[in-house]
Protein backbone atom coordinates (compact mmCIF):
# COMPACT_ATOMS: atom_id res chain seq x y z
CA UNK A 1 0.00 0.00 0.00
CA UNK A 2 1.53 3.02 -1.11
CA UNK A 3 1.33 6.44 1.25
CA UNK A 4 -1.04 7.91 -1.70
CA UNK A 5 -3.62 5.30 -1.22
CA UNK A 6 -3.54 5.61 2.55
CA UNK A 7 -3.90 9.01 1.97
CA UNK A 8 -6.99 8.95 -0.18
CA UNK A 9 -8.80 6.69 2.01
CA UNK A 10 -8.11 8.44 5.10
CA UNK A 11 -9.82 11.70 2.91
CA UNK A 12 -12.71 9.24 2.02
CA UNK A 13 -13.53 8.75 5.78
CA UNK A 14 -12.82 12.20 6.73
CA UNK A 15 -14.88 13.72 4.01
CA UNK A 16 -17.86 11.22 4.95
CA UNK A 17 -17.59 12.19 8.72
CA UNK A 18 -18.03 15.81 7.98
CA UNK A 19 -20.81 15.19 5.61
CA UNK A 20 -22.37 13.44 8.39
CA UNK A 21 -21.78 16.42 10.14
CA UNK A 22 -20.27 13.79 12.78
CA UNK A 23 -23.99 12.47 14.07
CA UNK A 24 -24.79 8.38 13.52
CA UNK A 25 -26.08 5.29 14.51
CA UNK A 26 -24.54 2.96 16.99
CA UNK A 27 -24.33 -1.05 17.49
CA UNK A 28 -26.70 -0.29 20.81
CA UNK A 29 -29.13 2.32 20.08
CA UNK A 30 -31.81 0.37 19.36
CA UNK A 31 -34.05 1.71 22.73
CA UNK A 32 -33.87 5.13 21.28
CA UNK A 33 -36.23 3.39 18.59
CA UNK A 34 -39.61 6.53 18.64
CA UNK A 35 -41.99 2.91 18.19
CA UNK A 36 -40.71 1.00 20.76
CA UNK A 37 -40.65 4.11 23.20
CA UNK A 38 -44.36 3.97 22.88
CA UNK A 39 -44.93 0.00 23.67
CA UNK A 40 -45.44 -1.57 27.23
CA UNK A 41 -41.95 -3.21 25.92
CA UNK A 42 -39.80 -0.48 27.15
CA UNK A 43 -40.51 -1.12 31.09
CA UNK A 44 -39.37 -4.56 30.84
CA UNK A 45 -35.62 -5.42 30.92
CA UNK A 46 -35.82 -9.19 29.11
CA UNK A 47 -37.77 -7.19 26.30
CA UNK A 48 -35.10 -4.38 25.92
CA UNK A 49 -32.40 -6.73 25.93
CA UNK A 50 -33.76 -8.51 23.13
CA UNK A 51 -34.78 -5.13 21.36
CA UNK A 52 -31.10 -4.17 21.47
CA UNK A 53 -29.56 -7.52 20.63
CA UNK A 54 -31.67 -7.85 17.93
CA UNK A 55 -30.92 -4.29 16.48
CA UNK A 56 -27.05 -5.09 17.59
CA UNK A 57 -26.95 -8.46 15.47
CA UNK A 58 -28.83 -7.69 12.64
CA UNK A 59 -27.09 -7.36 9.57
CA UNK A 60 -30.02 -5.27 7.81
CA UNK A 61 -30.26 -1.71 9.42
CA UNK A 62 -33.37 -1.58 10.93
CA UNK A 63 -33.02 1.89 12.29
CA UNK A 64 -34.57 4.04 9.12
CA UNK A 65 -37.86 1.50 9.72
CA UNK A 66 -38.51 1.80 13.73
CA UNK A 67 -37.36 5.28 14.03
CA UNK A 68 -34.35 5.40 15.55
CA UNK A 69 -32.77 8.73 14.91
CA UNK A 70 -28.68 9.51 13.76
CA UNK A 71 -27.46 11.23 17.13
CA UNK A 72 -23.77 12.80 18.58
CA UNK A 73 -22.21 10.10 21.01
CA UNK A 74 -19.41 11.36 23.40
CA UNK A 75 -16.90 8.31 23.07
CA UNK A 76 -16.94 9.35 18.96
CA UNK A 77 -16.56 12.95 19.22
CA UNK A 78 -14.15 11.98 21.25
CA UNK A 79 -12.44 10.11 19.12
CA UNK A 80 -13.03 12.66 16.67
CA UNK A 81 -11.76 15.14 18.40
CA UNK A 82 -8.22 13.20 19.22
CA UNK A 83 -7.86 12.46 15.72
CA UNK A 84 -8.25 16.02 14.09
CA UNK A 85 -5.32 17.08 16.96
CA UNK A 86 -3.15 14.19 15.53
CA UNK A 87 -3.98 15.85 11.99
CA UNK A 88 -3.38 19.13 13.38
CA UNK A 89 0.11 17.85 14.59
CA UNK A 90 1.00 16.20 11.05
CA UNK A 91 -0.15 19.24 9.14
CA UNK A 92 1.86 21.48 11.41
CA UNK A 93 5.50 19.02 11.06
CA UNK A 94 5.09 18.19 7.88
CA UNK A 95 3.84 21.04 6.09
CA UNK A 96 1.24 18.21 4.22
CA UNK A 97 -2.13 20.18 4.04
CA UNK A 98 -3.54 17.13 2.56
CA UNK A 99 -6.47 17.22 5.22
CA UNK A 100 -6.95 21.21 5.62
CA UNK A 101 -4.95 23.55 6.24
CA UNK A 102 -4.00 24.04 10.12
CA UNK A 103 -6.04 26.97 10.19
CA UNK A 104 -9.34 24.58 9.58
CA UNK A 105 -8.10 21.80 11.01
CA UNK A 106 -7.94 24.10 14.66
CA UNK A 107 -11.18 25.58 13.91
CA UNK A 108 -12.72 22.02 13.58
CA UNK A 109 -10.89 21.00 17.15
CA UNK A 110 -12.19 23.75 18.66
CA UNK A 111 -15.71 23.12 17.43
CA UNK A 112 -15.72 19.57 19.05
CA UNK A 113 -14.28 20.35 21.98
CA UNK A 114 -17.02 23.02 22.89
CA UNK A 115 -19.23 20.20 21.69
CA UNK A 116 -18.02 18.05 24.28
CA UNK A 117 -18.10 20.33 26.96
CA UNK A 118 -21.81 20.95 26.28
CA UNK A 119 -22.47 17.09 26.24
CA UNK A 120 -21.06 16.67 29.67
CA UNK A 121 -23.00 14.44 32.27
CA UNK A 122 -24.73 16.59 34.91
CA UNK A 123 -24.89 15.77 38.81
CA UNK A 124 -21.50 14.01 39.85
CA UNK A 125 -18.26 14.62 41.24
CA UNK A 126 -16.82 15.56 38.42
CA UNK A 127 -16.58 16.34 34.31
CA UNK A 128 -18.35 13.09 32.89
CA UNK A 129 -19.95 11.89 29.98
CA UNK A 130 -22.36 8.90 29.02
CA UNK A 131 -24.04 7.73 26.15
CA UNK A 132 -26.79 8.90 24.44
CA UNK A 133 -29.12 6.02 24.83
CA UNK A 134 -30.49 3.70 27.12
CA UNK A 135 -28.41 0.51 27.51
CA UNK A 136 -29.53 -2.72 29.02
CA UNK A 137 -26.70 -4.99 29.82
CA UNK A 138 -26.39 -8.67 29.70
CA UNK A 139 -26.77 -9.16 32.74
CA UNK A 140 -30.33 -7.39 33.03
CA UNK A 141 -28.88 -4.07 34.19
CA UNK A 142 -29.85 -0.86 33.11
CA UNK A 143 -27.66 2.02 31.96
CA UNK A 144 -30.28 5.32 31.32
CA UNK A 145 -28.95 7.48 28.68
CA UNK A 146 -25.97 9.67 30.07
CA UNK A 147 -25.11 7.77 33.11
CA UNK A 148 -21.46 8.35 32.62
CA UNK A 149 -18.64 5.69 32.45
CA UNK A 150 -15.28 5.61 33.10
CA UNK A 151 -14.95 4.24 28.95
CA UNK A 152 -16.14 7.48 27.37
CA UNK A 153 -15.16 9.77 30.13
CA UNK A 154 -11.72 8.82 29.78
CA UNK A 155 -11.44 9.05 25.95
CA UNK A 156 -13.66 12.50 26.15
CA UNK A 157 -11.21 14.00 28.80
CA UNK A 158 -7.77 12.53 26.71
CA UNK A 159 -9.24 14.53 23.67
CA UNK A 160 -10.01 17.56 25.74
CA UNK A 161 -6.02 17.48 27.34
CA UNK A 162 -4.81 17.09 23.73
CA UNK A 163 -7.05 20.21 22.63
CA UNK A 164 -5.89 21.79 25.20
CA UNK A 165 -1.94 21.66 24.26
CA UNK A 166 -2.67 22.60 21.00
CA UNK A 167 -5.03 25.53 21.99
CA UNK A 168 -4.01 26.20 25.19
CA UNK A 169 -7.63 26.71 26.07
CA UNK A 170 -8.04 26.36 29.95
CA UNK A 171 -11.54 25.86 29.90
CA UNK A 172 -10.61 22.54 28.32
CA UNK A 173 -7.82 21.76 30.82
CA UNK A 174 -9.87 22.25 33.40
CA UNK A 175 -12.61 20.45 32.49
CA UNK A 176 -10.50 17.26 31.64
CA UNK A 177 -8.66 17.56 34.78
CA UNK A 178 -11.88 17.71 36.71
CA UNK A 179 -12.52 14.05 35.71
CA UNK A 180 -10.25 12.97 37.95
CA UNK A 181 -12.93 13.76 40.82
CA UNK A 182 -15.37 11.98 38.76
CA UNK A 183 -13.22 8.88 38.93
CA UNK A 184 -12.14 8.87 42.23
CA UNK A 185 -15.88 10.03 44.30
CA UNK A 186 -18.34 8.31 41.86
CA UNK A 187 -17.07 5.22 40.67
CA UNK A 188 -17.18 2.73 42.91
CA UNK A 189 -14.12 0.24 44.21
CA UNK A 190 -14.10 -3.70 44.29
CA UNK A 191 -11.09 -5.00 46.61
CA UNK A 192 -9.11 -7.69 45.29
CA UNK A 193 -6.43 -9.80 46.71
CA UNK A 194 -3.89 -6.82 45.44
CA UNK A 195 -5.41 -3.53 45.13
CA UNK A 196 -8.67 -2.81 43.78
CA UNK A 197 -10.96 -2.43 40.52
CA UNK A 198 -12.89 0.62 39.44
CA UNK A 199 -16.25 0.13 38.44
CA UNK A 200 -17.32 0.91 34.47
CA UNK A 201 -19.85 3.36 36.49
CA UNK A 202 -21.15 4.74 39.12
CA UNK A 203 -23.87 1.79 39.40
CA UNK A 204 -23.82 -1.18 41.44
CA UNK A 205 -22.84 -4.46 39.53
CA UNK A 206 -20.29 -3.23 36.77
CA UNK A 207 -17.14 -3.73 38.73
CA UNK A 208 -15.16 -6.19 36.79
CA UNK A 209 -14.19 -5.27 33.66
CA UNK A 210 -9.96 -5.22 33.40
CA UNK A 211 -9.17 -2.56 30.59
CA UNK A 212 -12.36 -0.07 32.11
CA UNK A 213 -10.74 -0.29 35.32
CA UNK A 214 -7.60 0.54 33.62
CA UNK A 215 -8.68 3.13 31.45
CA UNK A 216 -9.74 5.11 34.69
CA UNK A 217 -6.30 4.67 35.96
CA UNK A 218 -4.78 6.11 32.18
CA UNK A 219 -7.23 9.51 33.32
CA UNK A 220 -5.71 9.33 36.99
CA UNK A 221 -1.90 9.16 35.50
CA UNK A 222 -2.60 11.95 32.73
CA UNK A 223 -4.61 14.53 35.61
CA UNK A 224 -1.22 13.36 37.88
CA UNK A 225 0.96 14.74 35.02
CA UNK A 226 -0.10 18.23 34.87
CA UNK A 227 -1.20 18.68 38.96
CA UNK A 228 1.28 16.61 40.91
CA UNK A 229 -1.54 15.75 43.12
CA UNK A 230 -0.41 11.93 44.49
CA UNK A 231 -3.70 11.00 45.25
CA UNK A 232 -4.15 10.89 41.82
CA UNK A 233 -1.07 8.23 41.31
CA UNK A 234 -1.22 6.36 44.45
CA UNK A 235 -5.22 5.06 43.16
CA UNK A 236 -3.74 4.33 39.87
CA UNK A 237 -1.28 1.97 41.08
CA UNK A 238 -3.52 0.22 43.58
CA UNK A 239 -5.49 -0.28 40.58
CA UNK A 240 -2.52 -1.20 38.14
CA UNK A 241 -1.31 -3.72 40.76
CA UNK A 242 -4.94 -5.47 40.77
CA UNK A 243 -5.43 -5.71 37.01
CA UNK A 244 -1.76 -7.18 36.36
CA UNK A 245 -2.56 -9.46 39.35
CA UNK A 246 -5.02 -10.95 36.84
CA UNK A 247 -2.77 -11.05 34.16
CA UNK A 248 -2.00 -14.81 32.78
CA UNK A 249 1.58 -16.05 32.49
CA UNK A 250 1.29 -15.64 28.65
CA UNK A 251 0.53 -11.96 29.04
CA UNK A 252 -3.16 -12.91 28.25
CA UNK A 253 -6.24 -11.33 30.49
CA UNK A 254 -9.72 -12.45 30.33
CA UNK A 255 -12.21 -9.48 29.75
CA UNK A 256 -13.46 -9.54 33.42
CA UNK A 257 -13.21 -11.48 36.42
CA UNK A 258 -16.66 -13.06 36.42
CA UNK A 259 -16.76 -16.93 35.06
CA UNK A 260 -19.12 -14.99 32.08
CA UNK A 261 -16.46 -12.81 31.06
CA UNK A 262 -13.66 -14.74 30.59
CA UNK A 263 -13.13 -14.44 26.44
CA UNK A 264 -9.93 -12.52 25.28
CA UNK A 265 -10.11 -10.70 22.57
CA UNK A 266 -7.94 -7.80 20.17
CA UNK A 267 -8.88 -4.41 21.39
CA UNK A 268 -9.95 -5.07 24.62
CA UNK A 269 -6.43 -6.02 25.58
CA UNK A 270 -5.28 -3.34 23.78
CA UNK A 271 -7.40 -1.14 25.90
CA UNK A 272 -5.34 -3.07 28.76
CA UNK A 273 -1.98 -2.21 27.15
CA UNK A 274 -3.12 1.88 27.01
CA UNK A 275 -4.16 1.78 30.46
CA UNK A 276 -0.79 0.48 31.53
CA UNK A 277 1.56 2.46 29.56
CA UNK A 278 -0.33 5.64 30.35
CA UNK A 279 0.66 4.98 34.01
CA UNK A 280 4.51 4.14 33.04
CA UNK A 281 4.61 7.20 31.22
CA UNK A 282 3.11 9.72 33.19
CA UNK A 283 4.20 8.67 36.88
CA UNK A 284 7.86 7.20 35.87
CA UNK A 285 6.97 4.06 37.82
CA UNK A 286 8.34 1.34 35.68
CA UNK A 287 7.25 -1.24 38.01
CA UNK A 288 4.93 -3.36 35.50
CA UNK A 289 7.31 -2.75 32.45
CA UNK A 290 7.25 -6.62 31.61
CA UNK A 291 3.71 -7.02 32.19
CA UNK A 292 3.52 -4.48 29.45
CA UNK A 293 5.86 -6.44 27.05
CA UNK A 294 4.54 -9.63 28.31
CA UNK A 295 0.88 -8.46 27.24
CA UNK A 296 2.07 -7.49 24.37
CA UNK A 297 3.74 -10.23 23.14
CA UNK A 298 0.82 -11.70 23.46
CA UNK A 299 -0.96 -8.96 21.88
CA UNK A 300 0.55 -9.39 18.64
CA UNK A 301 1.30 -12.73 18.24
CA UNK A 302 -1.99 -13.98 18.82
CA UNK A 303 -4.41 -11.61 17.11
CA UNK A 304 -3.03 -11.23 13.65
CA UNK A 305 -2.38 -13.36 11.00
CA UNK A 306 0.31 -13.29 8.55
CA UNK A 307 -1.38 -11.78 5.53
CA UNK A 308 -3.05 -8.70 7.42
CA UNK A 309 -6.36 -10.51 8.30
CA UNK A 310 -6.66 -8.96 12.06
CA UNK A 311 -9.04 -11.54 14.53
CA UNK A 312 -11.46 -11.16 16.73
CA UNK A 313 -10.75 -13.68 19.77
CA UNK A 314 -7.05 -15.42 20.42
CA UNK A 315 -8.32 -18.81 19.52
CA UNK A 316 -10.64 -17.62 16.17
CA UNK A 317 -11.26 -14.87 13.40
CA UNK A 318 -14.54 -14.35 12.82
CA UNK A 319 -16.24 -12.18 13.46
CA UNK A 320 -13.84 -9.34 12.75
CA UNK A 321 -14.76 -5.92 14.42
CA UNK A 322 -13.50 -2.99 13.17
CA UNK A 323 -11.65 -2.07 16.08
CA UNK A 324 -9.73 -5.46 15.79
CA UNK A 325 -7.26 -3.60 13.33
CA UNK A 326 -8.41 -0.24 14.28
CA UNK A 327 -6.54 -1.02 17.85
CA UNK A 328 -3.46 -2.12 16.75
CA UNK A 329 -2.46 1.44 14.83
CA UNK A 330 -3.33 3.16 18.64
CA UNK A 331 -1.43 0.45 20.21
CA UNK A 332 1.48 0.52 18.25
CA UNK A 333 1.80 4.54 18.20
CA UNK A 334 1.40 4.84 22.50
CA UNK A 335 3.76 1.82 22.89
CA UNK A 336 6.93 3.09 20.43
CA UNK A 337 6.25 -0.17 18.50
CA UNK A 338 5.43 1.00 15.31
CA UNK A 339 8.91 0.72 13.55
CA UNK A 340 9.12 -2.49 14.56
CA UNK A 341 6.05 -3.52 13.48
CA UNK A 342 5.59 -1.34 10.44
CA UNK A 343 5.45 -4.15 7.80
CA UNK A 344 2.51 -5.83 10.21
CA UNK A 345 0.66 -2.57 10.48
CA UNK A 346 1.03 -1.53 6.62
CA UNK A 347 -0.49 -5.31 5.85
CA UNK A 348 -3.23 -4.69 8.38
CA UNK A 349 -4.41 -0.89 7.27
CA UNK A 350 -4.11 -2.61 3.38
CA UNK A 351 -6.25 -5.49 4.72
CA UNK A 352 -8.50 -3.03 6.39
CA UNK A 353 -9.22 -0.65 4.10
CA UNK A 354 -9.56 -3.52 0.91
CA UNK A 355 -11.90 -5.56 3.03
CA UNK A 356 -13.55 -3.13 5.21
CA UNK A 357 -13.76 0.21 3.65
CA UNK A 358 -16.42 1.34 1.43
CA UNK A 359 -17.23 3.43 -2.28
CA UNK A 360 -19.11 5.91 0.33
CA UNK A 361 -16.08 6.12 2.37
CA UNK A 362 -17.22 4.82 5.30
CA UNK A 363 -15.72 1.23 7.25
CA UNK A 364 -18.21 -1.68 8.01
CA UNK A 365 -19.21 -2.72 11.25
CA UNK A 366 -18.07 -6.85 11.54
CA UNK A 367 -16.86 -8.85 8.56
CA UNK A 368 -18.12 -12.52 9.24
CA UNK A 369 -17.36 -15.82 7.42
CA UNK A 370 -20.10 -16.15 5.24
CA UNK A 371 -21.54 -12.19 5.47
CA UNK A 372 -20.87 -8.79 6.85
CA UNK A 373 -22.75 -6.16 8.76
CA UNK A 374 -22.11 -3.30 6.69
CA UNK A 375 -24.17 -0.56 8.67
CA UNK A 376 -22.42 2.63 9.09
CA UNK A 377 -22.10 3.01 12.57
CA UNK A 378 -20.56 6.54 13.57
CA UNK A 379 -19.05 6.16 17.24
CA UNK A 380 -18.14 2.20 16.80
CA UNK A 381 -17.00 2.12 12.92
CA UNK A 382 -15.91 5.56 11.73
CA UNK A 383 -15.10 7.26 15.29
CA UNK A 384 -12.48 4.53 15.79
CA UNK A 385 -11.25 4.09 12.66
CA UNK A 386 -10.91 7.61 12.14
CA UNK A 387 -8.79 8.18 14.99
CA UNK A 388 -6.73 4.74 14.55
CA UNK A 389 -5.90 6.58 10.80
CA UNK A 390 -4.61 9.52 12.53
CA UNK A 391 -1.91 7.55 14.46
CA UNK A 392 -0.80 5.80 11.81
CA UNK A 393 -0.51 8.59 9.57
CA UNK A 394 1.57 10.49 12.56
CA UNK A 395 3.05 6.57 12.93
CA UNK A 396 4.52 7.21 9.66
CA UNK A 397 5.60 10.73 9.38
CA UNK A 398 8.26 9.98 11.89
CA UNK A 399 9.18 7.09 10.26
CA UNK A 400 9.79 8.67 7.33
CA UNK A 401 11.77 11.36 9.09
Amino acid sequence: MTISSFHTSLRRLKNYCEAQSFKGWDPYDGLNSKIFKVTPLKYWDIARLIWIQTFKRNPINLRKILLVPKDYNTKGIGLFLTAYCNLYKYTNQTGNDSFGSSEDILNQIIKLSDLLISMQSKGYSGSCWGYNFDWQARRLFLFPKGTPNVVATTFCASALFEAFEITKNEKYLSTALSSADFVLNDLKRTKVKKGFLFSYAPLDGNNTVYNASLLASKLLSICYSYTNNEAYIKAARENVTACVDAQKENGSWVYGALPVQSWIDSFHTGYNLDGLIAFQNYSGDKSFDKNIKRGFEYYINNFFMDDGTPKYYHNKVYPIDIHCPAQLFVTLNRLNYFTQYQDLAEKVMEWTIKYMQTQTGYFIYQKKRFFSSKIPYMRWSQAFMFCAMSFYLLSISKKIE
